[in-house]
This record gives C-alpha cells, sequence and structure tokens, in this order.
C-alpha cells in the first residue's frame, strides 16, 4: 500500500525548526538520518510508513507539510 501512496507522487517536506541538542540520543539520530543537520534545512522524502514513523519520534522538533511533486 506504501508503494502506491509514493507512485501517486505523495511527498513530505519536512522542516528542522528546533535544535536536538538536549533531546535523547535516539531523537538526535533520528534527525539526522531524516538528512536534516541544519535549523531550517529543509528535505523531501516521500511519504512511506518508516519515514512517517521516524517523524512521530521527532515531530517536536520538526514541521511537517505534504506535497504532491
Amino acid at each position: 500500500m506504501a508503494k502506491k501512496a509514493t507512485q501517486a507522487g505523495k511527498m513530505l517536506r519536512i522542516t528542522l525548526v528546533k535544535s536536538p541538542i538536549g533531546n535523547t540520543k535516539r531523537h538526535k539520530e533520528t534527525v539526522r538520518s531524516l538528512g536534516l543537520r541544519k535549523i531550517n534545512q529543509v528535505v523531501e522524502k516521500p511519504d512511506d510508513p518508516s519515514v512517517r514513523g521516524m517523524l512521530l519520534l521527532v515531530n517536536h522538533l520538526v514541521r511537517i507539510e505534504e506535497v504532491e511533486s
């Protein structure tokens, strides 16, 4: 089912809005694995369950927007 969502062109625009400093090591590594290094940096990732799971963990540090590609 996730493949259908990515094939339809669903993407997520993820912006780091708060520093992961002071959070757990797991949160820091999750932000890094999303490709975010600096505050206000924006990355686009496919909308799939693995990315959604990472975003649930660090939703207090990022802003998420759905984008049609």
